[in-house]
């Protein structure tokens, strides 16, 4: 019973420090590394060419060589990668895939190569009608175009059925993380808002089947307990990311469980089933296409408000709590139409402005604080 407890805990640790993480699955893998930016990379094709994805979600760090290259009104993430890029924590990277989701991933990719020239920058651009069939085809050619420049780079070719194994590991992943989540939601009192968020982000750093199994072991422990209801108030989260870490813990502190999430960091990564039929690319294109309410993927309907709104409706959720990075436009572009819908749903919503650099938290714990109170006491 006490096995995947410890597991928990070194899922935890792991995300904590994930330079020592990264550098332990390399050793115990016998893989170099290919860093992996935000949101979206095809981390199968890293994985298939023998080289271990590592996510590149910025952290806490003190800015002083980014700024020749990133305005101060760029979002955290991309600053202080750029800042560990220039510092040289990276150098131990064959190369970095960007994908060119917002303007500031675009200048990242160039500067990048200025920049950081000893690692190579490999772009992506996801096709904003991804949809439509010739979308649909532009992005399989982006993917094979991603797969030769990572075969430059190894100095070999990556097969399909090195590629077929991949896909096959990485779905089996994303599966057993789709099964952490839910198992998370009814066990609320063993599984902290902190302790999920941290046993999710450790899987940037490790190698997936290896990490794969761990939580799986998880899952099988939660669900050899009986349920536990949430003390608090149960709420659905939604934004970039939910970090610091210390943004998690002021949720536990304040009784808030988190039913369901749906972080670019975290759920994003997972929740879209592959399609069985189709060639490998093809599949690996259709989780792109058939991924629905994310901020950074051009939908005309944007249907993210009511997607939301469902979330809290199966869960039970009593709030959704949008953690909204500073300066990362498309988040803020898409919260005046959720925050309509949620309101016209009568969803109580509280917005809290994050930023990877913030040292205080005193704000942020009073609102967390005070809406959980109006909450209980049914002011909102």
């Amino acid at each position: 019973m006490q096995e995947f407890k410890e597991s928990m805990k070194a899922l935890q640790a792991a995300a904590l420090h994930p330079g020592k993480t990264v550098r332990l699955s390399m050793r115990e893998t016998g893989r170099e590394a290919i860093g992996c930016f935000p949101i979206y990379t095809p981390d199968e094709i890293v994985y298939a060419a023998g080289y271990l994805p590592v996510g590149m979600w910025g952290g806490k760090t003190q800015i002083r060589l980014a700024d020749k290259y990133l305005q101060g009104f760029c979002c955290s993430i991309m600053r202080a990668n750029m800042e560990f890029g220039l510092q040289g924590t990276y150098d131990f990277l064959k190369a970095v895939i960007i994908p060119a989701f917002c303007d500031t991933l675009k200048c990242i990719c160039e500067n990048w190569k200025v920049a950081v020239p000893q690692i190579p920058a490999i772009p992506m651009v996801y096709p904003q009608n991804r949809k439509l069939e010739t979308g649909f085809r532009y992005l399989i050619a982006e993917l094979k175009r991603v797969k030769k420049e990572i075969e430059g780079i190894k100095g070999a070719e990556i097969s399909e059925a090195e590629l077929e194994k991949a896909f096959r590991i990485y779905e089996e992943y994303r599966a057993v993380m789709r099964d952490f989540v839910k198992a998370s939601a009814v066990h609320p009192l063993t599984v902290s808002p902190v302790a999920r968020h941290l046993i999710i982000k450790a899987g940037f750093f490790m190698d997936k089947a290896k990490y794969t199994a761990l939580v799986r072991g998880i899952v099988e422990g939660l669900q050899a307990l009986p349920e536990e209801k949430c003390r608090g108030v149960k709420a659905v989260a939604t934004g970039l990311i939910g970090e610091p870490a210390e943004l998690p813990e002021i949720f536990g502190e304040n009784g808030i469980c988190i039913a369901a999430d749906d972080f670019a960091q975290e759920s994003r990564q997972f929740r879209v089933k592959g399609r069985e039929e189709g060639s490998v690319w093809e599949k690996m294109a259709y989780r792109t296409v058939d991924q629905e309410g994310c901020t950074f993927l051009f939908d005309e309907e944007k249907p993210k408000g009511r997607m939301l709104i469902r979330m809290t409706e199966e869960t039970g959720a009593k709030a959704v709590i949008v953690c909204m990075m500073k300066f990362c436009d498309p988040e803020e572009f898409d919260f005046p139409v959720i925050k309509e819908e949620l309101e016209a749903a009568r969803i109580p919503i509280l917005c809290l402005e994050i930023d990877q650099q913030m040292d205080s938290f005193e704000q942020i714990r009073t609102r967390v604080q005070s809406f959980v109170e109006m909450l209980n006491e049914d002011v909102i």
